[in-house]
């Protein structure tokens, strides 16, 4: 019989013949929450005995099943399956090992329909399986003529059952295959481990492959399933090294970003941008409550300085805007009371008077503070109204005063250009006589429209400096004791010239160049003094 093709199974209406040291029987899976996904790999080795038994079938099912700490459940099955057949030319026996590893994924809500599960799509990554690996029991134990079962191990052979089922061939292939099953798992366990999933059925798989090796019940290489077991625990052991030092790297990066946070709060604590700081102190409070989460006592550190600082700007902030109300307050009620006096003088007649008042009743409101921009407005406006209806009243007064001030007008007009005509002064005396009775006359005439008030006197202003001008120049040409200080300081400086000049001839004698020199620039300097005083004392001739 060729090993791909399928043995024909004899029905048997005997009851099955269960042998002595068989500890499995057959299981029932158990349901699960939801449709798995199974990944099946199945092994058949076919081989040609000859024996006079009648056909026997005997299926051993151990399932496994693991619930993560993500709700998922898996379930691993694996069956073991021998049929032994008689053809009519001889005897058959048809081994099957199958694993099947699925996975239960809990659905919350309704159960799924077509409409919701929509169409199909192929899984990114396919499921693979670890390759099988089969052991030959003839290497690694023996049966004896009484059906005792031996395994051989460093220290020893070891019984680990009785076999009365059939031959010994049967018997260590039983025992063989109780073996292929213990290492299925632990090589399942460990490649799904090295996937990166299946820790608690790794742990499982080591269990259950440590407590064989301590008790075992089967033929096979002790020395190889006891190294699988240690590369899981090394798997695991690596794994969890892994998974603490990313909770590590996980805890260092949660406290700095808190710490980060913390920070830069205390950095503004003491700020007084109140608007853009609140914003920003917001803003930190939203990322303090997302940030990843640290042990309890160094987040409650951190979020007392938080707090603090924190605290520290918001009674900052509180103060000022208090404060900043009283001033309100007080600025509202100091200018209730400038209005009031505005008011009481907004019907004065003492147009001079009242102007000054309200020149200093401007002073005070510039000096009593903001009152907020809607009070500001409405108390200015009352200020205003007071202030324009007594400047109406006094611009409308000094409109009509001016209307009859237009004939003192034209005759200030007149005596200021009788005054211009007296310059270019030529005669002081005169000047000073006709200039007296000029001034005279202008006072008599009284008042002129404001608006022309300051063009017509200065035109007479400028008539009085004028002749004051020329009279004072000729009273210093004239004053004998000013000629006469001026004829002093001229001899003076004529006789240092003269010393000046002698100098500079000795010292040309002697051909002392820097002698030369020094006595020339005095000669320079005295000449050009000496020229400007006897100037003045010409002025006197």
């Amino acid at each position: 019989m060729s090993e791909h093709e399928e043995p024909d199974v004899v029905e048997e209406t005997t009851p099955a013949v269960v042998p002595f040291g068989i500890l499995e029987a057959p299981a029932t899976p158990a349901a699960i929450a939801a449709e798995p996904s199974v990944t099946s790999v199945t092994v058949t080795v076919t081989e040609e005995i000859a024996m006079s038994a009648d056909a026997v079938l005997d299926e051993v099912v151990e399932v496994i099943e693991v619930t993560e700490s993500d709700g998922t459940t898996e379930r691993i099955e694996i069956i073991d399956t021998t049929i032994v057949v008689d053809t009519g030319e001889g005897v058959g026996v048809v081994e099957t090992i199958e694993v099947r590893e699925s996975v239960a994924i809990p659905l919350p809500g309704p159960a799924p329909t077509p409409a919701r599960l929509g169409r199909p799509r192929p899984s990114a990554t396919p499921a693979s399986a670890p390759p099988m690996r089969r052991t030959d029991p003839s290497r690694f134990g023996r049966i004896d003529d009484d059906g005792t079962a031996w395994l051989r191990t460093p220290q020893g052979e070891v019984v680990v059952g009785n076999w009365a089922a059939g031959t010994r061939e049967e018997g260590l292939a039983f025992f063989g295959r109780k073996y292929d099953d213990i290492l299925v798992e632990v090589d399942l366990a460990a490649h799904r481990l090295r996937e990166g999933r299946g820790a608690d059925a790794a742990r499982t798989a080591v269990e259950h492959g440590r407590a064989a090796l301590a008790a075992p019940a089967f033929i096979g290489d002790v020395e190889q399933l006891a190294a699988a077991c240690d590369e899981i625990e090394a798997l695991l052991t690596a794994q969890k090294a892994q998974r603490e030092a990313a909770r590590q790297r996980q805890r260092e990066e949660a406290l700095a970003a808190r710490e980060a946070l913390v920070v830069e709060a205390e950095s503004l604590a003491e700020s007084r941008q109140w608007k853009a700081t609140g914003d920003r102190f917001t803003a930190l409070l939203e990322a303090w409550k997302t940030a990843p989460r640290i042990d309890r006592g160094r987040e409650q550190a951190m979020w007392k300085r938080f707090s603090a600082a924190r605290g520290t700007f918001d009674r900052a902030r509180r103060q000022h805007f208090a404060g900043l109300e009283g001033q309100r307050k007080e600025a509202i009620s100091a200018k209730q009371r400038l209005i009031a006096e505005a008011q009481a003088l907004s019907t004065s007649t003492a147009w001079g008077e009242t102007s000054r008042a309200y020149r200093d009743l401007m002073a005070r409101w510039k000096a009593s503070g903001n009152a907020g921009r809607q009070d500001e407005d409405r108390l200015w406006s009352a200020f205003r109204a007071a202030q324009e209806s007594f400047f109406t009243a006094r611009d409308a007064a000094n409109a009509e005063r001016d209307a009859s001030l237009q004939d003192n007008l034209a005759k200030k007009l007149a005596l200021a250009s009788e005054a211009e005509a007296l310059l270019p002064v030529t005669d002081i005396a005169a000047a000073k006589r006709s200039l007296r009775a000029i001034q005279e006359r202008w006072e008599g005439i009284g008042h002129v429209p404001r608006a022309d008030r300051d063009r017509v006197e200065g035109r007479l202003r400028s008539v009085e400096e004028a002749i004051r001008s020329a009279d004072q120049k000729r009273w210093s040409t004239t004053n004998p004791e000013v000629r006469a200080r001026a004829e002093d300081t001229a001899t003076k400086f004529r006789a240092a010239l003269d010393r000046a000049e002698a100098a500079l001839a000795e010292a040309r004698a002697r051909g002392d160049q820097r002698a030369i020199d020094d006595a020339e620039r005095s000669v320079e300097s005295t000449r050009a003094l000496l020229a400007a005083v006897e100037g003045t004392v010409s002025e006197f001739s």
